[in-house]
């Protein structure tokens, strides 16, 4: 089985279970319809992430590249992957952690024992839970989002004629 090498992140939804669960009901054209608009708001919010992510520092300059919406019936979007990024080269997955939750010891060719004398740091300080960018921009887009779901999944049950 191959190793996860993205993060894939779904946003919480009120009532999304509920709203689906009717769509179960409606002909494929009326997910497809759902599809398509929950892409829209990924993509707004990918926009906005790899914004924050820019903002934030080198490392996470890097990732950001690789932040992308997903299509579901809920707004989706992932960072990371197989891509090779910087001049170490260093896979994007490895460096999305270290820029998003920061790190307080070394990894990879910095905790060589050559570096152990080396004042600088390897990410920005870890701060336990609390995200730098990418989950911070997630939260922070949280309520409008959800609101501009739901009402793109009202607009598309009322076109296919589910309430």
């Amino acid at each position: 089985m191959a190793k996860r090498q993205s993060l894939t992140l779904t946003l919480h939804i009120q009532g999304a279970r509920e709203t689906l669960r009717a769509f179960g009901q409606l002909p494929k054209e009326a997910n497809d319809a759902l599809r398509a608009r929950s892409l829209e708001l990924a993509e707004s919010l990918a926009v906005k992430a790899r914004g924050a992510g820019v903002a934030e520092g080198r490392q996470a300059r890097l990732v950001a590249s690789t932040v992308q919406a997903r299509r579901d019936r809920l707004p989706v979007i992932v960072a990371g992957g197989t891509k090779r990024l910087g001049r170490k080269r260093t896979p994007a997955f490895g460096l999305l952690f270290g820029s998003e939750f920061g790190m307080d010891s070394r990894s990879g060719w910095y905790a060589a024992p050559r570096y152990d004398n080396a004042t600088g740091q390897q990410y920005k300080p870890h701060r336990g839970r609390d995200s730098y960018w990418f989950f911070k921009t997630a939260d922070d887009n949280q309520a409008e989002i959800s609101a501009a779901w739901n009402r793109a999944a009202d607009d598309v049950l009322r076109a296919f004629g589910g309430a």
